[in-house]
């Protein structure tokens, strides 16, 4: 079980290549998809793995083998045990529990504190005023979807370019990338090893919005310059809030500024490389989990006390 146990752990290294390449050649849309089940694949690949090593050496507690109705001591002599592995799994097992939940805390408390404080705040048009200075602009889930601009960001810009801003934060709301996010974060706490697919799935979000917003005001070049003005007139968001701001602006801009790729066979090869890592680590996790069984399927019927 020992090959089985590392390569959902070690796949996850891949994020780093395979996002720094994959990212710029698929469509904006496919590489939201893409990146987010391959964080989420990967992140649960290498946490099932753990899980499986982990409950080997819980099978040896007497107790817990008595609920299984099998001898400890014939497990023990199985090639699926490695007592020292099985405590370090657990270990880091209990890490990935705290981190999750921990990440799950914060989302929540930071949900609920962003909803509370515009609660304050009034409503025209569909979008909440916030006063003051500070150029902000973002969108967040909940309450129908709400999207948040300030007096300093719409000072900031033209008439047209608020209409292209405020196209791109409807635009997060009404492909519901909020469910995009909270995956790639939760993934991420999972398997800190997977956060360069979860930057690179963020920054598709805003690339899907980018593109959603341009052919919804039939400019481009329009969206291009919202997103550059809105993005220097404001300070870098680091928050859970989807915002026009957010990722590498001016790879954005770039994109938005450059004809459509039409790169096909590039972006197959992409999507077809996630597929077949993403595959490779469900297929070896369900194999440890297969052996796992069987190994507790022998040990039942063995005659050894």
């Amino acid at each position: 079980m020992n090959s089985d146990f590392l390569v959902p752990l070690l796949l996850p290294l891949a994020a780093w290549p395979v996002a720094r390449w994959m990212a710029p050649r698929l469509s904006p849309r496919a590489g939201s998809w893409l990146l987010t089940g391959g964080a989420l694949v990967l992140a649960l690949g290498s946490t099932a793995a753990l899980a499986v090593q982990a409950a080997a050496g819980l099978s040896l507690i007497p107790a817990i083998a008595a609920l299984g109705r099998f001898s400890p001591a014939a497990f023990r002599g199985s090639d699926e045990v490695d007592v020292p592995l099985s405590i370090a799994c657990g270990l880091v097992l209990t890490g990935v529990a705290f981190a999750l939940v921990r990440a799950a805390l914060r989302y929540r408390r930071w949900h609920r504190r962003v909803h509370a404080e515009l609660d304050t705040h009034r409503r025209g048009a569909g979008v909440i005023l916030l006063p003051g200075a500070e150029p902000v602009a973002f969108a967040v889930a909940g309450g129908g979807g709400r999207i948040a601009v300030s007096s300093g960001m719409l000072a900031a810009l033209e008439p047209r370019e608020r209409r292209a801003l405020l196209a791109h934060e409807r635009a997060h709301l009404s492909l519901r990338h909020h469910y995009f996010a909270a995956a790639v974060t939760f993934a991420a706490a999972l398997s800190p090893l997977v956060r360069p697919l979860a930057t690179a799935a963020r920054f598709s979000l805003e690339r899907w919005a980018d593109e959603a917003a341009a052919n919804h005001v039939g400019d481009r070049r329009l969206v291009a310059t919202a997103v550059a003005k809105a993005a220097l007139a404001s300070a870098p968001n680091s928050s859970y809030a989807l915002a026009a701001t957010g990722g590498p602006v001016p790879r954005r801009v770039l994109a938005l500024l450059s004809p459509k790729s039409g790169r096909r066979s590039l972006a197959a090869l992409a999507a077809a490389a996630v597929l077949a890592v993403c595959a490779w680590s469900a297929g070896t996790a369900l194999d440890a989990a297969a052996d796992f069984h069987s190994g507790i399927e022998i040990a039942q019927h063995s005659d050894r006390p």
